[in-house]
């Protein structure tokens, strides 16, 4: 028997000991979610990591999905449900609009200023979802959505960890196809 190591088939980036996941597994509630959302926001950044133009490149015809695009998209929805529903702000998303409900993907072009925007408008969302939740008086703190009705922090944390995570997967198979690096 060849007791040789097996090779895995691409380099895996990030690890276990990067500290996203250094966040408590037990305690209090708000503390847990936050710490699981702000791993999964982390591990977008892991993904993206020392690209640039090559965030643009889009999975596969026909879709328009690229990394570049899931920054935008992902801070249109900080921007979504902390500031306009949450705390009852009137902010337009950034990349999507009506007449452009794609405009998050569809926009995501390798120029080095709409890179540094989507990535600049992220960590404006994210500060501010970060900056809401803490000052909070409790997890049961509501806003009105369209498309949910009435929705509690809980809620939009719970469900910002889903889309981080659902994104994620995406962000898995995108960074691979750019330089076949994969990730925890």
């Amino acid at each position: 028997m060849d007791d040789t190591p097996r090779r895995r088939r691409s380099e895996i980036f990030g690890d276990e000991e990067d500290g996203r996941f250094a966040f408590p597994a037990v305690g209090n509630e708000r503390a847990l979610l936050t710490g699981v959302l702000a791993a999964q926001r982390s591990t977008l950044e892991v993904k993206c990591a020392g690209l640039n133009a090559e965030l643009a490149r889009r999975s596969a015809e026909p879709s328009t999905l690229s990394l570049l695009g899931l920054v935008r998209h992902l801070a249109d929805m900080e921007r979504r449900w902390f500031r306009t529903v949450l705390a009852g702000r009137d902010a337009p998303a950034r990349f999507s609009s009506a007449e452009d409900p794609d405009g998050d993907f569809d926009g995501a072009v390798p120029d080095p200023e709409v890179i540094a925007g989507a990535w600049r408008a992220w960590r404006e969302e994210v500060a501010f979802a970060d900056a809401y939740t803490a000052e909070a008086p409790h997890l049961d703190v509501e806003g009105r959505d369209a498309w949910r009705g009435r929705v509690s922090l809980r809620w939009v944390l719970i469900h910002m960890i889903e889309e981080y995570a659902r994104h994620n997967g995406h962000a898995d198979l995108l960074r691979e196809r750019i330089d076949g690096a994969r990730g925890l």
